[in-house]
């Protein structure tokens, strides 16, 4: 589920068998650290300061997707953070 993903908004993409519609938001504020990037989907794992965030946020989104058999990803440069969510468009198990 890696492919050119900004490419793909929108679109059912196939792989496989499987079925998936793309969304991807991007936003042009300061980016996230590339050193950053491997953490933030851990619990409680934030860059600001105490008592300002709760380190939650993409943790919950992660686990909304993965729990709907999805997949969400991150890349980020200054200037330009995509993040992208697949959903398959039917439920297998």
């Amino acid at each position: 589920m890696h492919q050119e993903e900004t490419d793909r908004v929108g679109e059912t993409v196939f792989e496989g068998s499987r079925s998936f519609v793309v969304v991807a938001i991007t936003d042009s504020g300061v980016g996230i650290p590339e050193e950053n990037l491997p953490r933030i989907f851990e619990p409680f794992y934030t860059t600001k300061p105490a008592g300002e965030g709760t380190g939650l946020g993409l943790d919950i989104c992660r686990r909304i997707v993965e729990r709907h058999s999805g997949q969400i990803t991150v890349q980020s440069v200054p200037g330009n953070t995509t993040v992208t969510v697949w959903l398959p468009t039917s439920y297998s198990q």
